[in-house]
């Protein structure tokens, strides 16, 4: 009997999982591609782009900064891994948001 109760409960659990899951799908489709409609490959190659770029200058702030005296050259290297990281969140978010099915990719009109 507690078998029969534990596997539908379970089964229960499962389909609100589901609907939920559903319901998140849906509203983010809803939500995401109204203020996203549809981004195109030159747009999203160009928002990698950026996050290369602002990677390379952090990354070249890392290297260039005086770290025995590092109070002017710290500030920079803090600035550019605050842009780098916040695009890199960006763009990830974005690339999720492409996965899931929340954003259609269009190609370019010629």
């Amino acid at each position: 009997m507690a078998d029969s109760t534990d596997r539908e409960h379970l089964l229960n659990y499962r389909h609100f999982i589901e609907d939920v899951e559903q319901a998140i799908r849906a509203s983010n489709r809803e939500i995401i591609g109204a203020k996203i409609p549809g981004l195109d490959r030159k747009s999203f190659y160009r928002m990698a782009i950026t996050v290369a770029k602002l990677r390379a200058a952090y990354l070249d702030a890392v290297l260039h900064v005086d770290w025995d005296g590092c109070s002017e050259g710290l500030a920079k290297v803090k600035a550019r891994r605050a842009l780098y990281e916040e695009a890199k969140a960006g763009f990830e978010a974005l690339q999720h948001a492409i996965e899931r099915g929340y954003i259609n990719v269009v190609e370019a009109q010629p």
